[in-house]
């Protein structure tokens, strides 16, 4: 086994840290030939992409290449209910967990939410259930991976530097139900004419679930009574107050309609569904409330690294809002982002490299009500001054966080940290 870097990386302080790396060659840069020579499977982390050139070169020597999840899927036990979309990934990940832990005593989180599928596999036994959240990277590498209940929650543009075309994007996203077969179930968002039209090409069994109409089979929201309603062949019956929800928004009906349907194919019943749906809060960084300071409310929706994930925040908001957006570039547009702001957004405050790319596409739709920050501290600051009593500062940047951030968490808990220095 060797361990390889595209970068340079400190190895003594990695083998200090990972004892297991012992007796293990760590390479940087280059991989000396005779190395390359010796290897028949390459695992690559999620983050490389399939036409790097190394990647590619390893192909034409005929190396077998897989992932992450394809390794942990191959080592662990257990049943997997599999969670992917562009948006609503987490949320729904822990939301399914919270009620398979209501039923199954070990149930474990894993994937793209931030825990590593192959550290709880190997530790995995047929009485594990595992929730599991995976990206359209960690798709792209897949072979036998056969999750008992997929879902797919949506699929709007994101990550279109990596993937290049939406067709590539789609395609990623549906290998999710690869081997699934019609023992297996696939939960789909019925609103999504992608995923709709998906869903009748399937051998496995098929739930939708609606936030607009009434479906066949699964779950839709009647929006008149509140209520999330269930329907078998048909035959439907209201199953749970949408009012009783803590996390706010349209989207985190459909994620807990998606949920109810997951966890009731994974065998949870129907009052440890309801009882685990009225627990549970809002996950980190995705509109969690921060502060109110001076009658304005605060909130991190750090994890809006795309424009139809930022748009969800901005509709799930019930006061004027002073909005901070911008951050990395994904070749995202933000056309439909900026056409939910009327009546809505008072100001928008615009950090990272995209902030002039999103300043020309706000003015081009008439929206002249924003200006730069030269960081997020800035940004901050600029919003309070912004704000009123009775309005809302929300970060959603409808972009990733790379260019100023290691990742959404850091840029989150850095804007969690200086609301609460406003106090002083």
């Amino acid at each position: 086994y060797v361990l390889f870097d595209m970068k340079e990386v400190d190895k003594e302080a990695l083998r200090q840290e990972h004892p297991i790396l012992k007796g293990v060659g760590i390479y940087c840069v280059d991989l000396p030939e005779e190395v390359l020579t010796e290897i028949q499977t390459a695992y690559l982390s999620p983050g490389v992409p399939l036409d790097h050139p190394f990647v590619l070169s390893l192909q034409e020597r005929g190396i077998a290449l897989t992932g992450e999840v394809e390794l942990a899927y191959c080592l662990g036990a257990g049943k997997v209910a599999a969670i992917t979309g562009t948006n609503g990934k987490t949320t729904t990940t822990s939301l399914v967990g919270a009620i398979l832990s209501e039923a199954f005593s070990d149930t474990r989180l894993a994937g793209n939410i931030g825990i590593p599928y192959t550290n709880q596999a190997i530790t995995s036994t047929e009485e594990t259930r595992f929730s599991l959240e995976v990206s359209s990277f960690q798709l792209e590498t897949i072979e036998s991976f056969h999750p008992e209940v997929s879902a797919i929650l949506n699929i709007t543009p994101d990550h279109l530097n990596r993937h290049h075309t939406m067709e590539a994007y789609i395609e990623a996203k549906e290998r999710i139900t690869k081997n699934q077969s019609g023992e297996d179930v696939v939960v789909l968002n019925y609103e999504d004419a992608v995923l709709r039209s998906f869903g009748q090409t399937l051998p496995a069994k098929v739930l939708y679930f609606s936030s607009c109409q009434p479906v066949e089979d699964g779950a839709y929201y009647d929006k008149a009574e509140h209520m999330i309603v269930r329907s078998v062949h048909g035959v439907k019956e209201p199953f749970f107050d949408a009012k009783q929800l803590l996390i706010p928004g349209i989207h985190n009906i459909e994620n807990a309609m998606a949920a109810i349907l997951i966890a009731s194919a994974m065998g949870v019943s129907d009052e440890q569904i309801r009882h685990a749906l009225r627990k549970f809060r809002a996950v980190e960084h995705r509109i969690e409330f921060v502060e109110e300071i001076d009658g304005v409310r605060y909130y991190n929706d750090s994890k809006g690294t795309n424009p139809d994930a930022a748009i969800k925040a901005v509709e799930a908001m019930d006061r004027p809002i002073v909005l901070i957006g911008g951050g990395y570039d994904k070749d995202s547009t933000y056309d439909e982002w900026i056409e939910t702001f009327p009546g809505r957004v008072k100001r928008l405050v615009l950090i990272g490299e995209t902030a002039q790319k999103i300043a020309d596409c706000a003015r081009a739709h008439g929206f002249e009500a924003l200006e730069f920050a030269d960081s997020l501290e800035d940004a901050v600051e600029r919003s309070r001054t912004a704000a009123q009593s009775g309005d809302a500062v929300l970060l959603s940047p409808a972009c990733a966080s790379w260019d100023m951030f290691p990742n959404f968490e850091v840029r989150g808990e850095e804007f969690k940290k200086l609301v609460r220095c406003l106090h002083g």
